[in-house]
């Protein structure tokens, strides 16, 4: 190989890494909401308080509906898996709604001083935020 062509084979290893990257924290993101989403839409309300706590004084409507909410953004950050063409578009406000999500939720356990759902929410925010920047300019 030509030093010529090592500034673009550079570039396409670092792009390739990059992509590697943004999947791998999709992935991450995804299994979380969708754990967390589906135990909000299956456990008993007895089992969500012990386990969260806030479900406690939320209106059980409002915390299933939040679990169909997790699980449609989680598959939308999964959408490119099908076709980056459909997919990406879907991506984008997906993981935005996520951030806001995350970030909603991060001054509510803060504010409650719930100190490890509050990290749990600053971990997931960023693993996400770089998914959105690092997806928008792909």
């Amino acid at each position: 190989m030509t030093t010529t062509h090592l500034p673009v084979a550079q570039a396409r290893s670092r792009a390739a890494y990059k992509n590697i990257t943004l999947w791998t924290l999709q992935g991450w993101i995804a299994m979380f909401f969708i754990a967390a989403g589906y135990a909000k839409l299956t456990e008993p309300m007895t089992n969500l308080i012990t386990l969260m706590g806030w479900p406690a004084v939320a209106p059980e409507n409002m915390v299933r509906g939040m679990g169909v909410v997790e699980l449609v953004l989680a598959l939308g950050v999964l959408a490119p898996l099908i076709s980056w063409r459909v997919g990406r578009p879907l991506l984008l406000p997906s993981a935005a709604g996520l951030i806001v999500l995350e970030s909603t939720m991060l001054i509510i356990h803060a504010l409650s001083q719930d100190i490890g759902l509050a990290v749990v929410n600053l971990i997931l925010l960023g693993f996400t935020i770089p998914v959105l920047l690092g997806r928008r300019t792909a």
